[in-house]
C-alpha cells in the first residue's frame, strides 16, 4: 500500500519537477495536480497510522523512499508558490489592462454620443 502510494506520489512530483519534460523552471501546478498530491499524502498518512507498530526492513525501506518524496515536495513548494504568485501578478496586470480598455471604450462611446446629438440650436429651429 505505501509502496503504491509512494510510486504515485513520485509520478506526480516528476510531472511538476523542474527539468522534467512537462514543466518549466518554476512549476505551475494545476488544481488537479495539487489535489492528487494531497490525496496521496492523505493515503500515506492513513497507512502510516495503521502500520505504526509494524516495522521491518522492507517497511523501513518504503518509509525511506516515501520520506525522500515528501522532501522533494517540500523543496518544490517554494518554487510552486513563486510561480503562483507570478501568475497572480500577471492576472492582476491583465485585469487592470482590461479595466482600462473598458474605461476607454466607455469614454469613447460617450464622446461619440455627444458628437452625434443635435446641438441645442438646431433643435430650436
Amino acid at each position: 500500500a505505501l509502496q503504491e502510494t509512494t510510486r504515485r506520489l513520485k509520478e506526480r512530483l516528476d510531472s511538476l519537477a523542474p527539468g522534467s519534460e512537462s514543466s518549466s523552471a518554476a512549476p505551475m501546478p494545476m488544481p488537479e495536480q495539487m489535489s492528487g498530491l494531497l490525496s496521496e499524502l492523505m493515503r500515506a498518512g492513513e497507512w502510516l497510522r495503521r502500520a505504526a507498530d509494524y516495522r521491518d526492513d522492507e517497511v523501513e525501506h518504503e518509509l525511506s523512499e516515501y520520506r525522500r518524496q515528501v522532501e522533494r515536495l517540500r523543496a518544490l513548494l517554494p518554487l510552486m508558490q513563486r510561480a503562483l504568485l507570478n501568475e497572480r501578478a500577471r492576472l492582476e496586470r491583465e485585469r487592470e489592462r482590461v479595466h482600462a480598455a473598458a474605461e476607454w471604450a466607455r469614454g469613447s462611446q460617450q464622446t461619440l454620443s455627444v458628437r452625434n446629438e443635435p446641438s441645442a440650436l438646431s433643435r430650436e429651429r
